[in-house]
């Protein structure tokens, strides 16, 4: 049966196949875009058709025009004049051939032979001295051929820069196109040259100037593509790094070209007139943007052009107006030159952006000679140095923003062989190896920069700005600013160089900029002088005035400080980040500060630090912060190695304004966390004080702020779990007397950070019986104690004493032939670590050296003396080696040389006291001209260790054994060889023995403290026992009072000293015996003073258990 809904009617008439009303508009709008397609395709097409029938009839014009014009001069006769030359040769050829080369992009050889035809005649007609005959006659007759004309002398310039960069000089077969352009630049330089001009004389040379100028003005355009072509024409050209090479002089072809070339190039340059104070006048598309967009972004500019050529290009005339345009017009000269065109580049450009080439070819061109322009040993003469020092400043800015940009430090992990995340250019994939070599001869344009004699003549012309105030900090864009050359614009020229040599050559980085600023005498004197007089605006306080000056009220100083901070725009605080970055240059210099200027250079570091963190400065003076920071740690580094700073000129900026410990304590935990994480953003405020300068704080309440971090620790682990009430979760371990080392060793090294936990230490006696004693804390603190005398003796050979008179501990390097011997020194900092954290203290001191490593502190040569001073002086006797102990034996020489460095209260760098030294050596033995071979030693890079009756060579370097030590090398080896006594030889055993450290004791705790503090913390110092305070602090039980006579007694025993001292004796019955788990002194009743005092001797001297209880 059907359905009857099927054949339902609409009474209101509406179909069935009706659809709704979206639906509806949705069809209208898809048959709308469908009709305006369809139209746009239709006006497209026929927009196509017109452009092709164009293009078509114009080449077959084109054509018929070149076949007329071919048959044209095969008859000079027919065109003599200058007007029938315009007419009938130059007007129907500009045409064809633009429209079928210029326009094509490419020459084809009928076209090249109808050009050299045609520039032959042209310049046939130029040198014609009758005036009908010479073309250029038409530039000063009437008003309508002059601008017909002029026309035509544009479309030949633009033509002839299209031709030359089609040039290839370079490519196999290209001789056609060598002698084309070779004769079109021959041409150029006639038409824009009055001199070359026949037809001018008396009556007309107003008018013919005027058309060179405009010619000229033409060619220095954008219009004309001249620049353009050049950079194409000289990109193709080799580079050649020999100055012998470059000098020699050139006369094929491709010299010339290049001759013409840069001739027309510098031309438009004789027509410029420039005044900083009235920019205004200055074209926008002048030949000195060109210059600058094209020419002075093509790599290696200089080396590709012949040395003959390079005048030209270093004259005033040529750079000075880049330099004024480039102050001028930074932004938008900068904008276009990351805008321009690198097909032609390589992979050049994907390096190093054109802004870096501009900079290298900048300072290459003005501070290098014609044949070697990397020791040219002086600026050229007549340019504004003052705009030569900004320029730089300004493009090393930009370029120092690209590299941030582009991930630079990624790049050159890769181009290092290590693989992240980053994924360099397809270039550089490609040929990392090249890129890298691309890197290193790029730096290489920047060595005149490195070079003395550079620094030396901007500080001589800088003498002629003296009358400007050097502490006033003026905007960039400020003409003042511009026209000046100051001390600190030449800071700030080779704070950017510095940043420059470590971006472009990681494995140096910028230690030959660095050594070369430090060997300069008087700059860093000066520059401190300024940055001192800036900060005390030149009130010369002495440093005790300035560290006073903080007694004042705390608001007025909070006023005064913000006061400065808002003075201070980004680039007065750029320039001072990077003067005091060139303070902690690390290379040895020759006395540059006195030594009350690094006492007042650490007073002022230290207050700018505490203050710039006590009042939060903002992110514009990050930079200021980090690099005050940074040269800060080093000066205080250097003071503890050897003091000449007073220890309150540290302490006095948190004199009085230090927050209390507890406070510290947590805020110091908090900061370190956020260190920690990967995502954490810190800045610079009054909570990172205790992270960045905790030496503003005694050193007492950093033993308190570090025994609160210890509480706070155990608190965290009680919350976590790990201490759920007493005795729970305690270690219990048994220990026999006569192996203590071992069994300590095979019982707790697995536990890690587990030995936090208690201990229960068991004593079995060396008769193999368990001692009787029960631990209530003190038989810990005796394991503690006994196993690091065990242990650190030299006699176990982990550990060896130094040979100065404090005997102070260091890693043996025979241990690494122990068994388990690196196990072993883990396994002692572990023990050293459980100490700290229970707050027992252990009577051993450790090597300033070893405490260095321990801290993450690098050791240098002058620390060697603290580690073996025999070896120390034998490097220095290499250092200064002259043959005088045939004269002068070594004790007498070490004895002479003590007697100078006596006078030397601060730590002055090895080079200055050992140049002194080996003067007066040399003058005592053979006069101050004798100079002794070093190589007379017989040395090599390599040193000699003897363990267990073997001897072990190591090389100081690779292949050492094979390098003789010599004069030139000399001081490699003496740097090596203090480099592995102090660095590299005692790094696996301090890097395993901190690594037991820090199970228990955090990193962060460590770094309250130097290498002298922490050596105090761990052994409570060299003091002598405190009787009297001893007696203050005792409480009397079990019938004794203070004024008992056994009490009385045992008083004026203990004030005998060497009572305390006594080791080594053997056990006897009734003797005194200790609880040291309650620190209880247990003293029978003595009624004699000679009896208590043997008793108390014997039991001392015992050095028993519980035998003797």
């Amino acid at each position: 049966m059907e359905d009857p809904r099927k054949h339902q009617v609409s009474l209101r008439g509406a179909s069935a196949r009706e659809i709704s009303r979206d639906a509806l508009l949705e069809k209208v709008f898809q048959e709308r875009e469908h009709r305006n397609y369809a139209r746009k395709a239709a006006s497209a097409s026929i927009y196509i058709q017109k452009v092709w029938r164009s293009y078509n009839e114009t080449r077959k014009v084109a054509i018929k025009f070149q076949d007329e014009w071919e048959c044209l001069v095969k008859n000079p006769a027919e065109f003599m004049t200058g007007e029938l030359i315009s007419s009938r040769v130059l007007r129907p050829f500009i045409f064809f051939i633009k429209c079928l080369s210029i326009r094509r992009q490419k020459i084809l050889p009928r076209e090249l032979k109808c050009t050299q035809t045609c520039f032959g005649i042209l310049l046939e007609s130029i040198n014609s001295t009758d005036s009908k005959k010479n073309i250029c006659s038409l530039i000063v007759a009437t008003t309508e051929l002059r601008r017909t004309s002029m026309y035509q002398m544009q479309m030949l310039i633009s033509l002839c820069s299209f031709i030359l960069s089609e040039c290839d000089t370079s490519s196999a077969g290209s001789q056609d196109i060598v002698v084309l352009t070779s004769l079109a630049l021959r041409l150029l330089v006639v038409l824009t040259d009055l001199k070359n001009w026949k037809i001018a004389n008396d009556e007309n040379i107003k008018e013919a100037d005027a058309a060179v100028k405009n010619l000229v003005t033409f060619m220095g355009s954008c219009r004309s593509g001249l620049y353009a072509s050049l950079r194409r024409y000289i990109s193709r050209l080799d580079v050649c790094f020999s100055p012998k090479l470059k000098s020699i002089v050139q006369t094929d072809d491709k010299f010339l070209i290049s001759a013409s070339a840069i001739t027309i190039a510098i031309r438009p340059f004789s027509l410029t007139t420039f005044n900083m104070a009235d920019c205004s006048k200055f074209e926008v598309h002048s030949a000195a943007d060109q210059f600058c967009l094209y020419l002075l972004t093509i790599p290696w500019l200089t080396q590709r052009l012949p040395a003959v050529l390079l005048p030209a290009l270093k004259h005033k005339s040529t750079l000075s107006p880049c330099f004024q345009l480039l102050l001028i017009s930074k932004d938008k000269i900068v904008r276009k030159m990351s805008d321009i065109d690198q097909s032609c580049m390589d992979c050049s450009l994907n390096v190093v952006p054109p802004v870096g080439w501009a900079l290298a070819n900048i300072i290459a061109l003005t501070a290098g000679s014609e044949n070697d322009f990397l020791h040219s040993g002086a600026l050229n003469q007549g340019l504004e140095y003052a705009s030569y020092v900004h320029v730089v400043t300004i493009l090393a800015d930009n370029l120092l923003a690209w590299l941030h940009n582009a991930g630079w430090e990624k790049v050159n992990q890769n181009l290092e062989g290590n693989y992240g995340a980053y994924e360099p250019p397809v270039s550089m994939q490609e040929n990392n190896t090249a890129s890298a070599s691309l890197k290193t001869s790029f730096i290489d344009l920047f060595r005149p920069v490195s070079q003395q004699w550079h620094l030396k003549m901007l500080l001589e012309i800088s003498k002629a700005y003296a009358h400007t105030d050097e502490t006033k900090i003026l905007s960039p864009n400020n003409l003042e600013s511009m026209e000046n050359l100051r001390l600190l614009d030449i800071a700030y020229f080779y704070s950017y160089m510095l940043r420059i040599f470590a971006a472009f050559n990681p494995m140096i980085g910028p230690f030959p900029v660095l050594n070369m600023l430090s060997f300069t005498p008087g700059f860093l004197g000066n520059l401190w002088g300024v940055l001192e007089s800036s900060i005390f605006q030149g009130n010369r306080h002495t440093f005790e005035d300035a560290n006073h000056s903080r007694s004042k009220g705390s608001g007025k100083k909070k006023k005064g400080i913000d006061k400065k901070l808002k003075q201070a725009s980004s680039d007065g605080v750029g320039k001072w980040a990077n003067v005091l970055q060139k303070l902690t240059g690390k290379s040895q210099v020759e006395d540059p500060f006195t030594l009350e200027q690094q006492r007042r250079i650490a007073s002022v570091l230290n207050t700018l630090v505490y203050n710039g963190l006590s009042y939060s400065v903002g992110q514009q003076n990050a930079s200021l912060m980090d690099s005050a920071i940074r040269c800060l740690h080093l000066i205080y580094e250097r003071d503890c190695r050897h003091q000449f700073c007073p220890p309150a000129l540290w302490l006095s900026p948190a004199r009085r304004s230090r927050p209390p410990i507890a406070v510290a304590a947590r805020t110091h935990e908090v900061l370190s966390a956020n260190i920690r994480s990967e995502d954490a953003v810190i800045g610079h405020n009054m909570g990172s004080v205790i992270t960045s300068m905790p030496h503003v704080f005694p050193f007492q309440e950093r033993v308190q702020m570090f025994r609160e971090f210890i509480s706070m620790d155990k608190v965290s682990r009680k919350m976590a779990g790990e201490i759920s009430g007493p005795g729970s979760r305690s270690i219990e371990i048994v220990i026999r007397r006569g192996h203590i080392v071992e069994d300590g060793f095979r019982q707790l090294n697995s536990l890690g950070s587990r030995l936090k936990s208690s201990i229960h230490v068991s004593f079995v006696s060396e008769c193999g019986l368990p001692e009787a004693g029960l631990d209530y804390g003190g038989l810990s603190k005796e394991f503690l104690t006994d196993i690091s005398k065990a242990a650190f003796a030299p006699e176990y050979g982990l550990f060896s004493q130094t040979s100065t008179s404090d005997r102070l501990l260091i890693p043996n390097a025979a241990a690494r032939f122990l068994e388990n011997g690196i196990q072993m020194i883990e396994f002692l900092g572990r023990v050293v670590g459980k100490a700290l954290y229970e707050g027992i203290l252990l009577d051993y001191s450790f090597s300033h050296v070893f405490v260095q490593k321990l801290l993450g502190r690098y050791s240098f040569l002058d620390e060697l003396s603290t580690l073996d001073p025999e070896l120390y002086r034998n490097v220095m006797y290499v250092k200064l080696y002259r043959r005088c102990s045939l004269c002068m034996p070594l004790d007498v020489y070490v004895e002479f040389k003590g007697l100078i460095e006596m006078h030397f209260l601060v730590d002055k760098t090895a080079l200055h006291i050992d140049l002194i030294v080996g003067q007066e050596l040399a003058r005592c033995c053979y006069g101050k001209h004798y100079n002794g071979d070093v190589e007379e030693l017989c040395l090599d890079f390599t040193v000699t260790e003897e363990s267990f009756g073997k001897r072990h060579v190591i090389e100081l370097k690779p292949g050492g054994k094979n390098v003789c030590v010599t004069n030139v090398n000399k001081m490699q080896y003496v740097h090596a060889m203090a480099d592995y006594k102090l660095n590299r030889q005692i790094l696996p055993f301090s890097n395993a023995f901190y690594r037991g450290l820090t199970d228990l004791i955090s990193p962060s705790w460590l770094k309250l403290f130097n290498a002298s503090e922490f050596n105090q913390l761990l052994s409570g110092g060299d003091h002598d026992i405190d009787v009297d305070d001893l007696r203050n602090n005792t409480r009397y039980t079990g019938g004794y009072s203070e004024g008992s006579r056994t009490v009385k007694l045992f008083w004026e025993v203990a004030s005998d000293a060497p009572l305390w001292a006594a080791i080594g004796g053997s056990d006897v019955e009734r003797l005194p015996s200790a609880s040291t788990c309650y620190n209880t002194l247990k003293l029978p009743t003595y009624k004699r003073l000679s009896t208590l005092k043997a008793k108390l001797r014997y039991a001392i001297n015992s050095n028993a258990g519980f035998e003797l209880s």
